[in-house]
């Protein structure tokens, strides 16, 4: 009932924020007479604050044009290569007419960037994909928003989630022979569960695993996300914070965890945070500070854009990994497409390499969570086990913004090229020391890293142009 109700409001308010955004732009139009007023500019400020605040936040496009590569400007295409009921793997293919870029973005790492299923749209990560763009081939999971998922495409548990990321990666490894998987937030758990079963069936893992401020081991500097599962029943979730999709959209029926309940639990978290920044705009738009404006404009219509969770999905993951830890348990059982029941065991992963990263002032994922991940992977050597800590940095500042592009973004990169089968021993270890990347990591003072990673020899098959 609740969805349904949220919805009529929203509905209800559609025209009033359509209204205030007009209202704004005639008492900001230089040639509209209503802009002459002396309180014009106040009065336009305060009906686009009251538009940004009742308008619908639709998914974001991730709006990646072009990338620098070396000085040359390279065209992206972004294209869904594989689609699935709840998922598409998406591909930001590059191209150029340079041909010794080409020949340089033919041989660069192939990397499976793995998205949080957890409130935001993958677009979340867009900063992350437009930065690796520069030196990687680059595949995204961009997870669908449950309410628009019919109840004939079937149910989706967190079994099916670990199920996809398999598939994705065998879905790259038969393209190009291997490739790296990069995990943000949420998505540690199934992907470190999904390579943990490749690996006990004995197929080819990803060369690399990156984990980035992800709950691997809850328990460890519990966070107010972390309180909230643990001081909560599965059952309270289940009775709670449960709906059914209401009958205007085309998953009508699904039992989800609705997007607009999350954001409000998002900004819950810090509503002063939130009051501040919607005063500063105010301020912004009085003064004509475009700039900060649209900065504002910019973070919030990807922090207002949510979507919903399936119902098993969700009530499964808090209790598997906020409840029950069981993936450091040792207990975790995934049911893989053929109905076999497979017991995740992360010590048989031995072939991949593992870098995680956290940051220091991490209130999502708190310290030692991710970095709980070298503890469950005992069958990879101590040389390939790299962990990096990220002074002054947040939850998303590891993967958005400065500190992700100059502190955390030359190290993954240096991690990932060090463990790509096309180059020889020598050459690793040449490029590791000469690289950028090295000079750039180096020169952090303000980062806690292991040594550069050992280079390993070629052993997978070679990689397709």
């Amino acid at each position: 009932m609740l969805y349904q109700i949220y919805e009529t409001q929203r509905s209800l308010m559609e025209p009033f924020a359509d209204f205030a955004q007009a209202a704004a732009k005639l008492y900001s139009n230089p040639l509209s007479p209503f802009s002459q007023s002396p309180f014009a500019q106040r009065v336009s400020a305060s009906y686009d604050l009251l538009y940004r605040l009742g308008k619908d936040y639709e998914k974001p496009a991730f709006d990646i044009a072009t990338v620098d590569v070396d000085g040359v400007g390279v065209a992206i295409h972004e294209r869904v290569e594989v689609d699935k009921p709840f998922c598409e793997l998406r591909r930001f293919k590059r191209f150029s007419d340079d041909p010794a870029t080409l020949a340089k973005l033919k041989g660069q790492p192939v990397v499976l960037i793995v998205a949080p299923l957890s409130g935001h749209y993958a677009t979340l990560l867009r900063d992350t994909v437009r930065t690796m763009l520069k030196d990687h081939k680059v595949y995204i999971t961009d997870w669908k928003n449950a309410r628009l998922v019919p109840l004939a495409d079937g149910e989706f548990h967190l079994d099916d989630y670990v199920n996809y990321v398999q598939e994705f990666i065998r879905h790259l490894q038969g393209i190009y022979g291997n490739c790296h998987v990069v995990s943000v937030c949420q998505p540690t758990v199934p992907v470190l569960a999904a390579v943990s079963l490749m690996a006990s069936r004995g197929e080819t893992t990803p060369l690399t695993m990156t984990m980035m401020g992800g709950p691997i081991d809850a328990r460890k500097s519990p966070t107010a996300v972390n309180n909230l599962a643990t001081q909560r029943s599965f059952e309270w979730f289940e009775n709670n914070v449960i709906y059914r999709v209401p009958d205007n959209f085309p998953g009508a029926g699904r039992r989800v965890y609705p997007g607009f309940l999350q954001h409000t639990g998002f900004v819950a978290m810090n509503p002063d945070r939130h009051a501040s920044s919607h005063y500063d705009y105010f301020k912004n738009l009085i003064k004509g500070d475009d700039a900060s404006a649209e900065a504002h404009r910019k973070f919030y219509d990807e922090y207002n854009a949510v979507l919903d969770m399936d119902a098993d999905y969700y009530l499964e993951t808090i209790q598997t990994v906020f409840q029950d830890y069981k993936l450091v348990h040792g207990t975790w059982e995934v049911r893989s497409p053929e109905g076999r029941i497979e017991l995740v065991r992360p010590q048989d992963i031995t072939r991949s390499a593992l870098l995680t990263v956290e940051g220091e002032l991490d209130d999502i994922s708190g310290s030692g969570q991710t970095r709980a991940a070298h503890d469950l992977c005992t069958g990879i050597q101590g040389a390939e086990q790299h962990h990096l800590e990220v002074k002054g940095a947040g939850h998303y500042g590891i993967f958005s913004g400065r500190r992700w592009r100059e502190m955390v973004y030359p190290q993954v990169r240096q991690f990932i090229q060090a463990h790509e089968p096309a180059q020889s021993s020598r050459g690793k270890a040449t490029q590791a020391a000469a690289s950028p990347a090295a000079a750039e990591a180096g020169a952090q003072p303000a980062v806690t890293a292991a040594p550069a990673p050992r280079a390993r020899r070629a052993r997978r098959a070679p990689r397709k142009a």
